[in-house]
């Protein structure tokens, strides 16, 4: 009899021209055209199915681009470091190819050649030099010759002058001008907290080369004085001037 059973409702599928025919049909189905719908996606009794494989794609593109290796100008190692000792975690440690590396941990790369007398254990250097925090947002706290601008700004400064065997110096320069001809441009890389570079806490102040004005000292104290987990490897340019008798 008429009204003995409810009107069926008719499902309604969105699709896209020219996209393939979904499984689900039948009398019961109404297809009607999407503007909205983009190409190439099935049609579909729900939008919920088309959702789900855009983002399964979009989680396998991510793993596959991830899965990739990073490209980097240095390569690292873990190791023990002594401004660590007493705490039970490593660091790792830079190691730049196109340096240099001797077997104390010095790296160095000359930057100038140059054609004058060689520095040698039984002479004195007479040096110019940049520093940088390099493990620290490389920070400039000495330039060379003429200051660059800014907190540098002032007159020539003097020369520093030393044998290799000044107690004075700190190591990683003594070392470092070592077979450097006068005109010569080297640049060294000192591991933090190493005996290469200067004394731990206060007591850098008590080994050369220091710099020239406040703002430099304040740059390169931060650093060495601070007992936090800061990277205390520093970056010179050393400029080797003449090479004079003891």
């Amino acid at each position: 009899p008429r009204g003995a059973r409810a009107p069926r409702r008719a499902a309604i599928v969105r699709a896209s021209a020219g996209d393939r025919a979904d499984p689900v049909s039948g009398p019961d189905v109404q297809v009607i055209a999407d503007s909205s719908a983009k190409p190439g996606v099935p049609m579909s009794v729900s939008r919920r199915r088309a959702l789900g494989v855009s983002a399964a794609a979009a989680a396998a593109a991510f793993l596959d681009a991830s899965s990739r290796p990073a490209l980097a100008e240095f390569q690292t190692s873990n190791e023990y470091m002594p401004s660590l000792e007493g705490k039970d975690y490593g660091k790792s440690k830079y190691v730049y190819p196109d340096f240099v590396q001797l077997p104390d941990g010095l790296q160095y790369k000359t930057m100038k050649e140059g054609t004058g007398a060689e520095m040698t254990s039984g002479k004195k250097a007479v040096i110019d030099w940049d520093g940088y925090t390099l493990g620290y947002y490389g920070r400039p706290f000495e330039a060379r010759n003429k200051s660059k601008g800014g907190a540098f700004t002032g007159d020539d400064k003097e020369f520093v002058r030393f044998t290799a065997d000044d107690p004075k110096i700190i190591p990683a320069f003594r070392e470092a001008v070592l077979g450097m001809r006068a005109g010569e441009i080297r640049r060294v890389i000192v591991p933090g907290g190493s005996e290469l570079s200067y004394p731990q806490g206060r007591k850098w102040k008590t080994m050369g080369p220091q710099p020239s004005n406040f703002s430099g000292e304040r740059a390169l104290g931060f650093v060495l004085e601070n007992e936090g987990m800061i990277d205390k490897t520093l970056l010179f340019d050393i400029e080797l001037i003449r090479v004079d008798d003891k």
